[in-house]
């Protein structure tokens, strides 16, 4: 396991160098890491077994750590084809070489699997004290296979690692399991759950921490739910080997007094990610009724603005010191955390201007394990289908507590509530009648809270994201906007998608780290080239971190090939037809639409400055000069590639 064959000089002496860096110390005869842990905890649920492996100092030079490392495991481990629910699925929760350190949002893991919802590759990046305990438990990440007999969840304590049964958690929202779960194991554990949604292997379901921080769009709670894992807890001591701990020190305390004296922080604390509402409203990128328009008449009531109003408290994850997690008071009585996308998906995208009322579904798809973009996007879907006759319910846009009822309908799979649990490429697929035209995603995963009539770029970013139609890679709306470039097709706009990608999709998912400080505030991103230094003893550029990412974005994309059997094209990375075939209606940009040749266009200058083919697929020469010649010639067991 984990062979690496070099394909080329270049690549080769890069890797050497590297390794070259790379400082250890001896204990008891072991090789010891700097910032990496080196060691990964194997769970297999079905015999209840446990392992530790080490892993190798190639690994973690040439995948770094998060999306990185869990992505080379799923390639290496996972046999073709295999049924995302079954028990030979994997399911992997991974950390970084900075992941929590005492430096700026490292409070981040990455969840990742073969997904339920795409087929493809999964995953999801938390904000959670897990994060922190699983890499005070001596390991960068934790493995998961097979399907308990019964219900459990796994209980991790340093060393120690129980196998505990879960019939009374079963059942129960990810909530209540949270609170009880940190009764018997301690306030400061870190604790992963998922919600009924989970355990009826919904599809748009996700792991869920501190009563509102969820990751695994791509419907990663039920694999999670498919092997019967109702929960996992950390709970860690150990301190982490690092090479200068003192360098480490100054440069957080440095990095966190730097944060709140940016331009924006002071704005940011108010509202957060919510003051998007209002800016995309403006531009007509406001999802509203299933992304038909770009602008919502009653989009007052769930701005920035009013949130501002009615918030109670903030939180956010570990390690950082500019929480966006927004507070209110719902409408049933009840707490609930707030921000852009939930916000939109469940208020404007469903015709719902009451900010209470948002919030109260917002908590329900939290406590349920329910992806809120997710489900959002498919009520839109189910109003549109109602609308048009397509399927026998009554639900209005708008209408509350129809969504109400639905979203528990979905969580529990029951009447229409199956078919659109499986998520809105499936439904469409089983309800016919043209539907497919006003399912909106790619690739299977739903699309987030941007509306692309007016932003090709941005519509570039959901076609080619890694795991579907999410913003999280290349967020590159604000930059089309604020240069005026919104309604062009130039090949700087795939220059730019690709910058991002190589940043956000790229280092900070394999550090892990959270991308806020630098895309909301300025926070250069020379800090994180430093931060990995200090923490593990490796002097790394920041053109060597893009390099890492783009190896693990090409081995991401040959890992949709090969799961879909070679069956691929470039119309996979085409965003939803609605944005091509449905001008909006209203607003200030009425009357646009996204032109199809002009984006297929800038699709294929993507696609050249990657060195992917006409399909969409990384070129032989380019799998072979980022080190992945053994996976290249994996994958031309399924489709010849292009020299």
């Amino acid at each position: 396991m984990f062979l690496h064959f070099f394909s080329t000089r270049e690549d080769e002496l890069l890797i050497v160098k590297i390794l070259s860096g790379m400082k250890y110390d001896l204990i008891n005869g072991v090789r010891i890491m700097k910032g990496w842990n080196g060691r990964l905890l194997r769970i297999d649920l079905t015999s209840e077994k446990s392992s530790v492996q080490e892993y190798s100092h190639d690994l973690a030079s040439r995948f770094m750590g998060g999306r990185g490392l869990a992505v080379k495991i799923l390639w290496d481990e996972l046999k073709p084809g295999t049924d995302p629910l079954s028990p030979d699925n994997l399911l992997i929760f991974s950390a970084g070489p900075i992941t929590s350190f005492s430096l700026p949002s490292s409070g981040k893991m990455v969840v990742a699997s073969k997904s339920p919802l795409t087929g493809g590759y999964g995953d999801g990046n938390i904000g959670t004290m897990a994060s922190v305990n699983l890499r005070k438990c001596g390991i960068d990440g934790l493995l998961v296979k097979g399907k308990a007999r019964n219900p459990v969840y796994l209980y991790l304590e340093d060393d120690k690692i129980v196998f505990k049964p879960a019939k009374d958690l079963w059942g129960l929202d990810s909530f209540k399991t949270e609170m009880e779960l940190k009764k018997a194991h301690g306030s400061s554990s870190g604790v992963l759950s998922i919600g009924p949604a989970g355990e009826n292997l919904v599809a748009l379901s996700t792991v869920v921490s501190q009563n509102g921080r969820a990751g695994g769009r791509p419907g990663l709670g039920a694999v999670m739910g498919s092997k019967n894992l109702k929960a996992v807890v950390f709970h860690g001591s150990k301190e982490i080997t690092v090479d200068d701990e003192e360098k480490l020190k100054s440069l957080g305390k440095e990095a966190y007094e730097s944060i709140p004296k940016r331009a924006n922080y002071k704005f940011w604390k108010r509202q957060g990610t919510m003051a998007t509402v209002e800016w995309c409203q403006a531009h007509s990128t406001l999802p509203t009724r299933n992304f038909r328009e770009g602008v919502f008449d009653e989009a007052d009531g769930i701005s920035g603005t009013t949130m501002e109003k009615i918030v109670t408290k903030q939180r956010g994850c570990p390690n950082c010191n500019m929480i966006c997690g927004n507070v209110v008071e719902d409408s049933d009585g009840m707490e609930s955390e707030l921000d852009y996308e939930n916000v939109t998906m469940l208020g404007s995208n469903i015709g719902l201007g009451d900010l209470r009322k948002v919030a109260t579904l917002n908590r329900i798809c939290d406590e349920q394990g329910l992806d809120t973009i997710g489900a959002g996007n498919t009520i839109g879907f189910a109003m549109e289908c109602a609308e048009k006759g397509i399927i026998d319910l009554d639900l209005d846009w708008g209408d509350f507590e129809g969504a109400k009822n639905l979203l528990m309908n979905i969580a529990y799979k029951r009447g229409i509530g199956a078919t659109l649990a499986e998520g809105v490429r499936k439904a469409s697929e089983t309800i016919g009648g043209g539907s497919s035209k006003w399912a909106i995603h790619v690739k299977g995963l739903e699309c987030s809270a941007y509306d692309c009539h007016v932003v090709p770029g941005m519509a570039l970013s959901f076609g080619t994201s890694p795991i579907g139609a999410h913003h999280k890679d290349a967020w590159i709306i604000s930059w089309e906007i604020s240069t005026g470039k919104a309604g062009e097709y130039g090949s700087e706009k795939a220059d730019k998608v690709l910058e991002f990608q190589r940043i956000r999709g790229g280092m900070f998912e394999e550090l892990v780290v959270c991308r806020f400080p630098w895309i909301e505030l300025g926070f250069e991103l020379d800090w994180y080239p430093r931060f990995f230094e200090a923490a593990t003893g490796v002097k790394m550029s920041l053109e060597e971190m893009f390099t890492l990412g783009d190896r693990v974005y090409a081995l991401i994309r040959a890992f949709w090939v090969r799961e879909y059997g070679g069956n691929w094209s470039r119309q996979m990375d085409y965003p939803p037809t609605r944005w091509f075939d449905e001008p909006l209606t209203k607003g200030p940009s009425k009357g646009a639409k996204l032109d199809k040749d002009k984006y297929d266009n800038l699709l294929q200058a993507y696609y050249d400055k990657r060195g992917w083919d006409s399909r969409g697929i990384p070129t032989k020469t380019t799998m072979l000069r980022l080190g992945l010649g053994e996976e290249a010639r994996q994958l031309e067991k399924y489709v010849k590639l292009t020299p």
